[in-house]
């Protein structure tokens, strides 16, 4: 039986599995039948309304024009990464594109030392250089292996990556100012709705002649998307983010990435399997790195309110 201490791990192990499928197959609707790119983020930004319900409730919706500023910013950031994310998948793989989304603690903690003057650790530095090395391996041409996945993909998922790198920033700022997660989620869902005529005049239009499958599909791969998301609510609110967050930066592309490579019978070249490597190891030691520090600022602000033995002496 799970006790409440060790529920995150269930719901940290349903995001990994939501994550991991749905990064495998969100092609599928697009591949398969043609179906838009936009109307694929369209129907995502309505899926994400199910999870807001459950992580507003009980919740207190922060009013405040600061929570509004950074609760958009956040969901600005990452509804726009969404919309490019969609088209970088109808040309691009999985399996490389995941990887390199998820070396967005990158840009994180770059913003974080650049504005708010925070140190970057030793073990930062080795998952930037990591990255880095990453990035520049996916760009080389993968030869026969990979002939046919060069292409606007690579941009398109370095600036999702940006995109994404900079919402965890806008996120931890709201934080840092006393705005609740359930506010900051409703805000990425209302950012979300509000990008939705932006991909319509992308799309030129709703299409016609799509046949059922083609929104039926896409709802069911989006709400693993959605229900993906609020379970890294509840996964963070119940275990630490020590040990969630490198979860959800690594095990949920490794699995899109054995997926993929199942599903679609097709391996990477040498360059691109040591870039996933790189990119996966990179994100962890800079997502490990990131809330070691905060947990080592937290036992250090807890040692200087305490009082000293000698204070409770008469």
């Amino acid at each position: 039986m799970i006790t409440v201490r060790r529920s995150w791990i269930l719901y940290a192990t349903l995001l990994v599995v939501f994550w991991g499928v749905w990064g495998a197959f969100s092609n599928l609707p697009t591949s398969l039948y043609g179906y838009p790119n936009e109307m694929v983020y369209v129907i995502w930004a309505f899926t994400m309304l199910i999870p807001a319900y459950f992580a507003l409730r009980g919740n207190r919706f922060d009013r405040r024009p600061v929570a509004a500023v950074y609760g958009l910013l956040a969901g600005l950031t990452g509804a726009g990464g969404q919309l490019l994310l969609f088209q970088a998948l109808s040309n691009g793989p999985a399996y490389l594109i995941f990887p390199l989304v998820s070396l967005s603690p990158v840009i994180t903690v770059l913003m974080a030392v650049a504005l708010l003057r925070e140190r970057i650790q030793r073990l930062a530095v080795i998952g930037a250089v990591a990255a880095l090395a990453a990035i520049v391996l996916f760009s080389i041409s993968g030869g026969d292996g990979e002939a046919d996945v060069t292409g606007p993909w690579l941009p398109l998922a370095i600036v999702i990556c940006v995109a994404w790198g900079a919402q965890a920033f806008f996120m931890r700022k709201g934080a840092l100012l006393g705005i609740n997660d359930g506010t900051i989620f409703g805000w990425m869902t209302i950012s979300g709705l509000l990008l939705i005529p932006v991909a319509l005049v992308m799309m030129g239009g709703l299409p016609s002649g799509a046949p059922w499958q083609a929104p039926a599909l896409t709802a069911v791969t989006q709400v693993l998307n959605a229900a993906g998301a609020l379970f890294l609510v509840m996964a963070l609110s119940r275990g630490k983010a020590a040990v969630v967050a490198p979860i959800t930066n690594a095990l949920a592309p490794v699995l899109t990435i054995v997926l993929s490579l199942a599903v679609y019978q097709t391996l990477p070249s040498v360059y691109g399997a040591i870039g996933i490597v790189l990119a996966l190891a990179g994100s962890t030691l800079m997502v490990y790195s990131d809330e070691k520090r905060n947990d080592d600022a937290s036992v250090s602000n807890a040692d200087a309110v305490a009082p000293s033995p000698d204070a409770a002496q008469p």
